[in-house]
């Protein structure tokens, strides 16, 4: 006969293994070395969680066209950033700067998207073992003092 703290404590475990499951860090599925930059049209925008999601087209110089998934943040950081749903819109020709995924598929984690009147969205994910490169407004010093 089992012990009822022993199932308890199982299912517990069991239990907060879940999210550890649906959701990655960054190291675990991008390429901190890797990096790369697509430009095109977004086909798509996925506002879900655990990470919003931009479709586009990036055509490369042979004239051939690959259809890339860029990952962003958590919809709720990238709202606390000013980012919001309406922020990227189908259709519209962006430069994305990420880095790539380590599986060799068409996906980034895109950091910055910049647009063609040259504003510059913060996209990606950071922390989780995401390169410290500067491009995060999170990681930026504050100001000493009362905070």
């Amino acid at each position: 006969m089992l012990n009822r703290s022993w199932v308890l404590g199982i299912a517990i475990a069991a239990a907060g293994a879940v999210p550890v499951l649906a959701h990655h860090a960054f190291s675990s599925e991008f390429d901190a070395n890797a990096p790369v930059t697509l430009r095109g049209p977004v086909t798509r925008v996925e506002w879900i969680n655990p990470h919003a999601w931009i479709h586009m087209e990036n055509k490369l110089a042979n004239g051939k066209v690959e259809t890339w998934m860029v990952e962003g943040g958590t919809p709720n950081t990238l709202q606390r950033n000013g980012v919001t749903r309406d922020s990227v819109k189908v259709g519209t020709v962006i430069v994305v700067a990420g880095y790539k995924a380590k599986d060799g598929r068409l996906r980034a984690n895109g950091r910055d998207i910049t647009f063609p009147d040259g504003r510059t969205l913060f996209m990606g994910s950071s922390g989780t073992g995401a390169p410290r490169d500067g491009r995060d407004p999170n990681e930026r010093p504050r100001p000493k003092g009362n905070q």
